[in-house]
Order: structure tokens, then C-alpha cells, then sequence
């Protein structure tokens, strides 16, 4: 990829209306285009609540497949039409399987795959293991119009294999839709200035700029804490939105400049893996 490239990610809160929630989501991505965004990351699950905080087997219902589903057909036709990549996170049903999923939409609308979350959360307001089977796909870096992206899914962004995976496949960017907030088994516990300095970690160990985008909202009593940023490839913030405001965030990249960066500082030359537990 040469020159440079924008990129936006959305923060907001959603509704019990798939449809509604498609449209909130497609009026931000016109925004954040009318900006100058190449790439844009909407949240984890945007097309409805946060509904694995209990188990409960109506919640099934929300689910389809990837390639018929109405935010991948609907974003399709948005993308293309306005030229941006877009990262679309879905309920995925695959047969008698259902994943949490992202289907990676090109600039031209045209979807270039699945990745299905590899690392699957299971606690308190959590309770993803009872809806969603470990992602098959492994990893996934996605060659778009705009540059070779990365995508990990919430929990996913937790881990430092998952971004190192995906930054040895010549990831330029690694983006990471989310839904993270309040802790029921335990008010006090607030997790945001963690939760953004694993992923500053990421930004600095490979030297890649890094994107999450979270929802915000009283979801009957579980409460999301937004603070959707964007960080450099030095791990600085660059771009960054509080814990109510609904709207996106935007920053602009030259990867190539980067690409030397990251060739100086060594990381990858100096891996050893011989010498790495697994």
C-alpha cells in the first residue's frame, strides 16, 4: 500500500432493532467517508444488544449466515458505493454451528471472507462459550483496496499472539470491533485503562497502528464504557472518544513510512521462537 490511508472507528450505542441499528451504523460510515475515512470499524454485534450476558436459547434466533446476512448485504452496497473498507461484525450460523464473526467488505463492497473469533470469553455478563464455538479460521489478514488489515474480535484483543499472528502475516493496521464494560461480579472493577493499554502494548511491540471501536449504553444493567480509540504505531493515542459520546473518531496513516519504522526497530528480525514456550 502507498500513500496515505484513514481510517475512523464508530462508537454507539444500540438498540433491539437490527434494521435500525444496519441504518445508525451505515449513517456514520457516510460521515466518517465525508471525512476522508478509507476504512471504517464498526463495534462487535452492532445489530442488536449485547446479548450474551446470560443464556438464554431464544437468542439463537438473531443469528445468519455470513454471506446472506442484512449488515453484510447492507454495508456491501455502502461500501462500495462510498469506496471504504469495512470489518462487519455478525452472529454467524453455519449450519449447526454459530460463530461471532467478521466479514471483511472491500472498497468495491465486495466481501473477501470470514474470520470467526478465535478466543471465546465465559464469565459473569459474558457467557459467550454458550453461544459461539471457537473460530475455525485461524488468524486472518485481509488484502483490501486500502491496505493489508488485521482483525481480532474483543477478547481477542487480549492476547498478544493473536496481534503478533496477525503482524507476521504483513498486517499494516490491526482492528479490533469490541463490547466491554461493566463487570457484574464485581461494581468496583474497572477494566478501560487496561483494556487500552494491552492494545497500546500491541501498537509498540510490532510497531502498527491499532483501532478499537466499543459500544456505550445501559443494556438493562450492564453498562458499556465506549472509550473507542485510536493509537499509533508508537502505542500513543492519536484519536479517542469518552464513555457517553455517540460518533466516530478518525486518524490518518502513511504505511510505507511506517513499514521502514517498523523494519528499524528490529522486532522481527530479533524473534526467537526456537526459544518460546508454547
Amino acid at each position: 500500500m502507498t500513500g496515505l490511508v484513514t481510517v475512523a472507528a464508530l462508537q454507539l450505542a444500540f438498540v433491539d432493532d437490527e434494521a435500525a441499528n444496519i441504518r445508525r451504523v451505515a449513517e456514520q460510515i457516510r460521515m466518517a467517508a465525508d471525512r476522508g475515512a478509507d476504512i471504517v470499524l464498526p463495534p462487535e454485534l452492532f445489530c442488536g444488544p449485547y446479548f450474551c450476558k446470560v443464556q438464554e436459547e431464544a437468542e439463537f434466533a438473531r443469528a445468519a449466515p455470513w454471506h446472506d446476512h442484512p449488515a453484510v448485504t447492507g454495508l456491501s452496497a455502502v461500501a462500495a458505493e462510498l469506496g471504504v473498507v469495512i470489518p462487519v461484525s455478525i452472529f454467524e450460523k453455519d449450519g449447526p454451528h454459530y460463530y461471532n464473526s467478521v466479514v471483511m467488505l472491500d472498497a468495491d463492497g465486495t466481501p473477501l471472507g470470514v474470520y470467526r473469533k478465535s478466543h471465546i470469553p465465559d464469565g459473569p455478563g459474558y457467557q459467550e462459550k454458550f453461544y459461539f464455538r471457537p473460530g475455525d479460521t485461524g488468524f486472518r489478514v485481509w488484502d483490501t483496496q486500502k491496505g493489508r488489515l488485521g482483525v481480532g474480535i474483543c477478547w481477542d484483543q487480549w492476547f498478544p499472539e493473536a496481534a503478533r499472528s496477525m503482524a507476521l502475516q504483513g498486517a499494516e493496521l490491526l482492528l479490533y470491533p469490541t463490547a466491554i464494560g461493566a463487570e457484574p461480579q464485581d461494581p468496583a472493577l474497572d477494566t478501560s485503562a487496561r483494556w487500552r493499554r494491552v492494545m497500546q502494548g500491541h501498537a509498540v511491540a510490532n510497531v502498527i497502528p491499532v483501532v478499537a471501536a466499543n459500544r456505550i449504553g445501559d443494556e438493562g444493567g450492564q453498562t458499556f464504557y465506549g472509550t473507542s480509540f485510536i493509537a499509533d504505531q508508537a502505542g500513543e493515542i492519536v484519536d479517542a472518544l469518552d464513555r457517553v459520546t455517540e460518533g466516530h473518531l478518525l486518524s490518518t496513516f502513511d504505511f510505507k513510512a511506517i513499514e521502514k519504522e517498523r523494519a528499524a526497530w528490529g522486532f522481527f528480525r530479533d524473534r526467537r521462537p526456537d526459544l518460546y514456550v508454547t
